[in-house]
């Protein structure tokens, strides 16, 4: 068929040499985000928020913003490294169990007089121990964390009623308990959720923008493959380890504070809120993928579900069956997505 006289064919404009042609992304490549874990554990947050805000009473009031901020901060403070340990294909089951012991420790040393200032650093030591235990069990023996870490949850959790028994000591300074109860201003904003947005934006940047963080991927996909590659597995590890026994506690140190009572008891289940806010939020239980914006993410739904609840007078045992059908979701739902790409049928091919 001729071409129009009338209406001559433009010619394309020319692409300079060596200069790929720019693409403009598509509507659907615009909610590809939507697709990913992140994307939609983001979505069902907004979701749920906006609901929970209507529908239960007093949900998104200051006072009660501020409750469930103190609620998830620990819960994300240890939540951050353990991200990075999950992501090399590990798991540490222990946290809460250290949260505990550092408790017990704190309030023994401050009934023998030691001052805070003392006692932190040294609570702060001891969980850096308590983690090079459990590193050093699975890189340099070789052992399963997952065995491990069940092992290290009983026995810090023993040690805790070891060193406190079933006393709580609850004299802390009013300054130091004080603080970490205080909001900014008028806002219901907890001071603490500063220094921990500090700890976020360093830990996304560690695990998204540096080769640190790329060696954590490529072990979790193949750890043979990272050693190729030249990659210190073992020692790798050994440091993650270390570091989420020491950031598991500061967040004994904090709970005491916020809570005013050491006790052998203290964050007793908290592991399991800390695995399922990381598993909603899309990190693989088999390592290897997942990004931090989707744990915040399953971190504020987790808590602010169990602050609804709590709001309408749940009971504490139904709290748990939801963190705990929570965690079957996380771990279930990607292998039936998994399962149903797999069996999806491929478009035809297109002809030339």
């Amino acid at each position: 068929m001729a071409l129009d006289s009338a209406h001559p064919a433009t010619p394309a404009p020319a692409t300079p040499a060596g200069q790929a042609p720019a693409e403009r992304p598509s509507p659907t490549s615009r909610l590809r985000l939507l697709g990913t874990g992140d994307g939609v554990i983001t979505l069902v947050l907004v979701v749920f928020l906006l609901v929970a805000s209507f529908a239960v009473e007093g949900f998104a009031s200051t006072r009660n913003t501020g409750f469930l901020l103190l609620d998830v901060v620990v819960i994300v403070l240890i939540a951050l490294p353990l991200t990075l340990v999950i992501v090399t294909g590990e798991i540490d089951l222990s946290v809460a169990s250290t949260v505990g012991l550092t408790s017990a420790v704190m309030g023994q040393l401050w009934f023998a007089g030691l001052p805070l200032e003392a006692i932190i650093p040294i609570c702060l030591l001891l969980g850096g121990v308590l983690g090079a235990v459990n590193g050093l069990l699975v890189t340099r023996l070789g052992l399963p964390s997952l065995a491990v870490t069940i092992g290290t949850l009983a026995l810090y959790r023993g040690l805790a009623f070891v060193v406190l028994g079933d006393r709580a000591v609850a004299d802390f300074p009013r300054s130091w308990t004080t603080w970490a109860l205080s909001g900014i201003g008028a806002t219901g904003i907890p001071v603490v959720v500063v220094p921990l947005l500090v700890l976020i934006v360093l830990t996304g940047v560690v695990l998204h923008a540096t080769p640190i963080g790329r060696s954590l991927y490529a072990m979790g996909n193949s750890e043979d493959a990272a050693r190729f590659a030249g990659i210190d597995v073992g020692r790798t590890k050994l440091w993650l380890f270390v570091v989420t026994g020491v950031v598991a506690a500061l967040g004994g140190v904090y709970w005491t504070l916020r809570y005013g009572s050491a006790r052998a008891d203290n964050a007793q289940g908290l592991e399991l809120q800390v695995i399922a806010a990381i598993l909603l939020g899309g990190v693989s239980i088999f390592g290897g993928s997942g990004g931090l914006v989707g744990v915040l993410a399953g971190a504020l739904l987790l808590g602010s579900l169990r602050n609804a609840l709590q709001l309408v007078n749940v009971p504490s045992d139904v709290l748990n069956i939801v963190t705990g059908a929570l965690l079957i979701v996380a771990v279930v739902t990607p292998q039936i997505a998994a399962r149903f790409r797999g069996r999806r049928p491929r478009g035809r091919p297109r002809t030339p």
